[in-house]
């Protein structure tokens, strides 16, 4: 199960840090101190899911509940957020161009591989083993 965790988690890594890119490229981190996607917001996310990856693996390599379970607390601050980026992508707001522009497929693959991730670390971590 930690294979497939581990797999889940990088399609999910991979997407998100495409959908970075479009942000990035979109001029996401020049615009107004005020916007749909708020610097803190999609800084924080990525640094605690990165973050939950590295205690993630480190549990799997010393076989350490409590490094998974940290893993799994780090996940489910970063889906929070998550889900605070992915409702205001889903809302109007004020700001007309705000995530406009991210391919919807891409969104939902990051999601989907997201939610996939957490459950799958979630049976880990409440397993009797980690492995």
């Amino acid at each position: 199960m930690g294979l497939v965790t581990a797999g889940t988690w990088t399609i999910a890594a991979l997407a998100g840090v495409y959908l970075l890119y479009l942000w990035l490229s979109g001029g996401g981190a020049r615009r107004a101190k005020v916007t749909r996607f708020p610097m803190a917001l999609i800084l924080s996310h990525p640094t605690l899911a990165v973050s939950a990856l590295v205690c993630w693996v480190a549990g799997l390599v010393t076989g350490s509940r409590v490094l998974v379970w940290v893993a799994f607390g780090g996940l489910a601050a970063a889906a929070l957020l998550g889900f605070a980026m992915f409702t205001r992508w889903l809302g109007a707001g004020r700001h007309e161009k705000g995530g406009a522009g991210f391919p919807v497929l891409a969104v939902t693959l990051h999601g989907l591989a997201g939610v996939t991730t957490f459950a799958l670390v979630f049976l880990s971590a409440s397993a009797a083993r980690v492995f």
